[in-house]
């Protein structure tokens, strides 16, 4: 299985909206590994790891969010795999 990681970034309403919790719930249902947080500007950034499939499937839900978020921009770059072993944790 070749693994894909990425380093996503959600701005827009993101926050105060359970976001990371149900970024965290997704990525486990998946079977995906990283992280998601809050960043200070108002956006939520992660780390999500996985087969190639998966992680695009992820990124694809990362679009829209749960209900009551307002996901105006994602970006998202390349990252080195770092944590297939920890599976996927919110971080503060």
């Amino acid at each position: 299985m070749k693994t894909k990681a990425l380093l996503v970034r959600i701005e827009g309403g993101v926050q105060g909206v359970g976001f990371r919790a149900w970024t965290l719930r997704e990525a486990q249902s998946l079977g995906l590994a990283g992280w998601v947080c809050n960043e200070a500007d108002g956006a939520v950034m992660a780390h999500i790891e996985g087969s190639e499939e998966r992680v695009d499937r992820m990124l694809e839900r990362l679009q829209f969010g749960p209900p009551g978020a307002s996901v105006t921009k994602l970006s998202s770059e390349p990252a080195a795999p770092e944590a297939m072993e920890s599976g996927f944790r919110i971080s503060r």
